[in-house]
This record gives C-alpha cells, structure tokens and sequence, in this order.
C-alpha cells in the first residue's frame, strides 16, 4: 500500500489527504513513459557520437589515405596521356618509320605480350583500393613493357638510317662519263647487233662514244675490287664494289686513275675512256650488277640529268642498233 500524502489547506488551516484521481494517475504514467524515452534516446545520441568521434591517429590516417586516392587519380591521368603518346610512336614506328626503311612491323601482340594467364597481383588484392591499386601497377608494367619494345624498334631504325645513308652513298646512280664529253649513246642494254660477227646478241651494258682520254667517273662510292686487262674482251677494265650487292664495271679503257683495294667516292676520276679489248673505237662499255646478275645501267642515271637529257638517252639507248664491242 502507497503512503498516504498530505497538504496544508490555508482556509481550515489543517492537512488535509492529497487524492490522486484516475486521470492524474494516467497523465503521470504518461509523463514517464516519455521521460524513459527522453533519457533512451539521449543514451543512444551519446553512444553513437562517441563511435563518430575518430581519435588524431585515425583522422591522419584517413586523410593519409583520402591523399593516396588522389596521388592515384593524377598518376593514372599522366598515364593516359603517355599511353597516347606511345600508341602514336607506335603507330609511325610501324606505318612510316619501319616502312621506308624496309622493316617489318612490330605486331600488336608482340608489344603487348606477357600479361595474360598467370596472376601477377595477387599480393596486391584484398586491401580496400585493390582494384584501383592492381588497375595502376598493370598500366605502368604495360608501358614499360612497351617502353622498352619501342626504344629496341628505335635503335634497330636508327642502324637501318644509317645503312640507308650508306647505301644511297654506294648505289652507282650517275652517268660515267659527263653528258657533256659523250659524243653519242652507241648502244644500250638488250639485244644488238654484234659489231665483229654481224650477229643478234644480248648486250649487258651501255656504250658510251667518246673521245679517247675522255675521265670516266666512279658511280658511287666503293672499293676497287680490279683494275687489270685480264678479262676476255673488255681490255683495261675495272670494277668497283659498292657493297650491298652492287657492282659496277668500266671497260675498254685507256689507262688506270686508281688501284685494286683503293677507296673510291662517287664523282671521283678513275680511269679515261679508250679503244682496248674487243673494241670498234674509243667509247666506254659500262655495266652494273646486282647480286651477281647484270641490269640495265639506264634505271641508275637519277643523280646527274635533267629529265630532258634522261628521256634523250632513253630513246637513244633504246634503239636494236650495232655494239660497239
């Protein structure tokens, strides 16, 4: 049984009991349901915050990390724009740069090989930026792989330019004899009429008609590989090694301006044109031969005739006429 509670009445000036009535008692159970609530929820609040509230170390930690995603997302930007670099060096190392100089392309596969089948990142998995971690670390190993590819293609060029050079230095591309001091193309390449036996030949060279001790002219650069008159037919001769397959032959001379094994340059006088050997007058028989097999001298006088003086040899030449030799 609850105590009974008293209050003073000032107008009988006595206590009096205090009586509780059904609707006070409902409104006081009511007062403290919402009071328990009150004091649950301010608990909880409290409780929760103490959970947000991160301690310095992990406040360092966090930034630590927010910083490291953005070091990411800028490295990963600076790689796009060098992967576009490298795809357009590889897209000239293969289209122009390997092309002229007569060099197989590079394949896709073979530039990008070794990134297929085994996982190579597996010790990079399981951390919270896994993906974008493992995505970085393959773009980097992929450019490096190409990296190293393109700078091995760089080198390999950079040899084919310097033969290239060499080679447009050697290969015989001028007349021998100056356009100038030729009194007349007296034969061409193919078949003509031979001047000893009267009969239809193949002709392996041009003839050039000139004046006895006229210079003839090394055709490109070279080493003199004979220069004797111990070849059947074409008297004092020489024949100059160009390297690169090429040879080219000067014949029916009238003496020697160079010696076997000496170095020679295109442009340089090595002999004078003259009658000896199996011969009709003075005049220079001249071949070129491209691994061992003789091809028309005509294709190679780019280097030192207009087009004019070209197309007048070209129809001189051309004529089924009689060899001098």
């Amino acid at each position: 049984m609850s105590k009974v509670k008293y209050y003073f009445d000032p107008e009988t000036l006595s206590y009096r009991p205090i009586e509780i009535t059904n609707k006070k008692r409902v409104s006081n159970f009511i007062l403290f349901l919402l009071a328990s609530f009150a004091f649950g929820l301010c608990s909880l609040l409290i409780f929760l915050n103490i959970n947000w509230i991160n301690t310095p170390s992990e406040i360092s930690q966090k930034r630590a990390l927010e910083n490291y995603e953005l070091q990411f997302d800028i490295l990963n930007k600076k790689l796009k724009q060098i992967e576009a670099v490298i795809t357009n060096l590889e897209e000239r190392d293969n289209n122009i740069y390997r092309v002229y100089f007569e060099a197989s392309p590079i394949p896709e596969e073979q530039r990008k090989a070794g990134f297929g089948g085994v996982n190579r990142y597996k010790n990079l998995e399981g951390y919270e930026n896994s993906d974008l971690i493992i995505n970085t670390t393959k773009r980097l190993d992929i450019l490096s792989k190409q990296s190293v590819i393109q700078s091995r293609s760089l080198d390999e060029i950079e040899r084919l330019a310097a033969n290239k050079a060499e080679l447009i230095e050697a290969i015989p591309s001028i007349q021998p004899v100056k356009n100038q001091d030729v009194t007349r193309i007296a034969s061409g390449y193919g078949y003509r009429i031979d001047p000893f036996t009267k009969k239809r030949r193949f002709h392996y060279g041009m003839d050039f008609s000139a004046r006895k001790g006229t210079p003839i002219y090394a055709t490109g650069n070279g080493t003199v590989k004979r220069a004797d008159n111990r070849s059947s037919g074409f008297g004092k001769h020489i024949r100059i090694d160009h390297g690169f397959g090429y040879v080219s032959l000067y014949a029916h001379l009238s003496k020697y301006n160079v010696r076997r094994g000496e170095k020679v340059k295109r442009g340089d006088i090595i002999g004078f044109v003259g009658n000896t050997g199996r011969s009709r007058g003075p005049h220079l028989h001249y071949e070129i031969l491209k691994d061992n097999e003789k091809i028309n001298p005509l294709n190679f006088y780019y280097g030192n005739l207009s087009q004019k003086e070209f197309d007048a040899i070209l129809i001189q030449s051309s004529q089924e006429n009689q060899s001098m030799d």
